[in-house]
C-alpha cells in the first residue's frame, strides 16, 4: 500500500481492476483505494504479469503492506509466489532485484513511493533448528513461520506489527506478546488486537432462547419473549457499519473542531428576490452560455466581496506558535455530500476569479465530488467554507467549522414568504444565512459585519459592482 502523503497510515481497497494472470504495463491503473481523504485510483509502476492479489476488496490495509505481486522477469510465471524481503507494491521475480533496490524512495503504485526505511520489515528470529528461507520456495511465503501463525511469537522475539497496530494495542492496553497473529508472515493485524481485547471490553452475552437450529440474528432474543414472537428473529434488527475512510476522518475532524474552537453562530433572514431575478437574467446572458448559473454561484461571489471588505475574517489560529495567521487569498470550500460521506473540496484562489471562472470551478468541483474522484490536494488549504443545507429544504443550521478555518456559512432554503416590501406585505423570496465563527479569531463585531455584508450584497446585488 503506497504512501500517499498527508500523514495517512491506511487505506481501504475499493476495487481491483486486474486479476492474477493479467498483463499490466507501467502506469496502468490497477486499483482504487479510499483513504481518510478521498478515493484514489493508483497505477502500477511495472510491466509484467499479475501474480497475486494479497487482499480482497473491502479490506483496510496499512501503508507499506504488500497488496499485489507482479512477475516482471519475463517468460512463464513462477510456480510459487515470489518472496519479498520488504513490503513493496510489486515484487520482481528475480531475487537479485532485492540487492539492486535504490536507496531513498522506492517506486510504488503512486509513482514516487515510500522511504525505504518506512517499509523495511524487521528481521525475525528464526526458531532453533530452522534453516534460513530461500528466496523462492515451493509454497507461498505468506504461510511460513507456523509458530507465529498458530500461536504466539517465539520466546525473545519482538511481535511483528505495523505502527498503527502497535498504537491501537497500546490504547487498548493489549500486550502484543500475548496476541495470536493471523496476518501474512505472522504479522499482528488490527483484528487480532481487537480480538485480544474483546474478553476484557465485551460484556457477557444475554441468554438466548433455545431453538432447534441457530438463526442469523443481529441481537439475542430475550428469554421472556413468547415463542410466537421468535419468528422475527430471522430479520436483523440492527446493522453495524464500520467507521472508516472519509467518514472516519470527518468524524475525528468535527469532534476536534467542536471541542477546540469556541463556536459562535449568528443568523440573518432577508429578502433575496433581486438576486433570484439576477440568476434568471444571467442564465440567458451570452457571456454565461454553457455555464451553470444558480443561487450558490452568486452567494459564493457575495462571500468573496464580503471577505474583501472584512479581511480579518479570513484567518487561522496557530496554537503552536500562538499566532493569528491572516490569509491574503481565499480558497473557497464547498461542502459536498457524497456516498462515502461529507467532503469539503475548495476552489483555489477563488478571490481572483471572474464570475464565469467561478461558475466553471464550482461545476467541476461538484461533478468531481459526485463521481468520488476528489483528490486529497483538492481538500487541503481551505480558508472559508460554504455549506448549502437549503438544497434539502432546511431553513438553516449551526455548522461546525472546518478544521483550520475561522468561519463557515450555512445557506438555508430559499422560499416564497410574506414580507414587508415598500411598506406593503408581499410574497418575496426569503432565506436565512447562519455564520459560525471561531471566537478566538473573530469577535462579535467582525462576525456581525461580515454576515451583514453578505446579506446586503444578496439583497441588493448591484453591490457586486459597487463594492467590488
Amino acid at each position: 500500500m503506497p504512501d500517499v502523503g498527508e500523514g495517512l497510515t491506511e487505506a481501504e481497497i475499493l476495487k481491483w481492476y486486474v486479476q492474477p494472470g493479467d498483463t499490466v504495463t507501467d502506469g496502468q491503473v490497477v486499483i482504487e483505494v479510499e483513504t481518510a481523504k478521498a478515493a484514489v485510483e493508483l497505477p502500477i509502476p511495472f510491466d509484467g504479469t499479475v501474480h497475486e492479489l494479497r487482499f480482497p476488496e473491502g479490506t483496510t490495509v496499512d501503508v507499506g503492506e504488500v497488496i499485489i505481486s507482479v512477475n516482471v522477469g519475463g517468460g512463464a510465471a513462477p510456480e510459487a509466489p515470489v518472496a519479498e524481503a520488504a513490503p513493496v507494491a510489486a515484487a520482481p521475480a528475480a531475487p537479485e532485484a532485492e540487492e539492486e533496490e535504490p536507496k531513498g524512495r522506492q517506486p510504488v503504485l503512486v509513482g514516487y513511493g515510500v522511504a525505504a526505511s518506512s517499509t523495511k520489515r524487521r528481521a525475525r528470529k528464526a526458531p532453533a533448528g530452522t534453516a534460513p528461507a530461500a528466496p523462492v520456495q515451493a509454497a507461498p511465503v505468506a504461510v511460513s513461520v507456523p509458530e507465529q501463525l498458530n500461536g504466539h511469537a517465539p520466546a525473545g522475539a519482538r511481535p511483528l506489527a505495523k505502527p498503527p497496530v502497535r498504537k491501537l494495542a497500546k490504547d487498548l492496553g493489549v500486550d502484543l506478546a500475548t496476541v495470536t497473529p493471523t496476518g501474512p508472515d505472522g504479522i499482528i493485524t488490527r483484528e487480532d488486537v481487537h480480538a485480544a481485547a474483546a474478553p476484557v471490553t465485551t460484556p457477557a452475552p444475554a441468554p438466548v432462547v433455545e431453538a432447534p437450529a441457530p438463526a442469523p440474528v443481529a441481537a439475542p432474543v430475550p428469554a421472556q419473549v413468547p415463542a410466537a414472537a421468535s419468528a422475527v428473529a430471522s430479520e436483523a434488527r440492527e446493522t453495524r457499519v464500520p467507521i472508516k475512510g472519509v467518514r472516519k476522518a470527518t468524524a475525528a475532524a468535527m469532534v476536534g473542531s467542536a471541542f477546540t474552537a469556541p463556536h459562535v453562530t449568528e443568523f440573518v433572514t432577508f429578502d433575496i428576490t433581486r438576486t433570484m431575478k439576477l440568476v434568471e437574467e444571467l442564465k440567458s446572458d451570452k457571456d454565461m452560455a454553457g455555464l451553470r448559473v444558480n443561487p450558490l454561484l452568486l452567494i459564493a461571489k457575495a462571500v468573496l466581496v464580503a471577505v474583501k471588505r472584512n479581511p480579518e475574517i479570513n484567518a487561522a489560529w496557530d496554537e503552536a506558535a500562538q499566532e493569528i495567521v491572516l490569509k491574503h487569498y481565499v480558497n473557497l470550500g464547498i461542502a459536498a455530500a457524497t456516498p462515502r460521506g461529507l467532503i469539503v473540496p475548495n476552489i483555489k484562489d477563488a478571490h481572483a476569479q471572474t464570475l464565469p471562472e467561478l461558475s466553471k470551478s464550482l461545476s467541476e468541483l461538484v461533478a468531481t465530488a459526485r463521481e468520488g474522484k476528489t483528490t486529497p490536494a483538492a481538500m487541503q488549504g481551505g480558508t472559508f467554507t460554504i455549506t448549502n443545507v437549503g438544497v434539502f429544504g432546511v431553513d438553516t443550521g449551526t455548522p461546525i467549522l472546518n478544521p483550520g478555518e475561522s468561519a463557515i456559512l450555512a445557506v438555508g432554503a430559499i422560499k416564497l414568504q410574506p414580507w414587508v416590501h415598500k411598506g406593503k406585505v408581499k410574497p418575496r423570496q426569503v432565506t436565512t444565512l447562519a455564520l459560525s465563527f471561531d471566537h478566538r479569531l473573530v469577535d462579535g463585531e467582525l462576525g456581525s459585519k461580515f454576515l451583514a455584508d453578505i446579506a446586503a450584497v444578496l439583497e441588493q446585488p448591484k453591490r457586486l459592482i459597487t463594492w467590488a
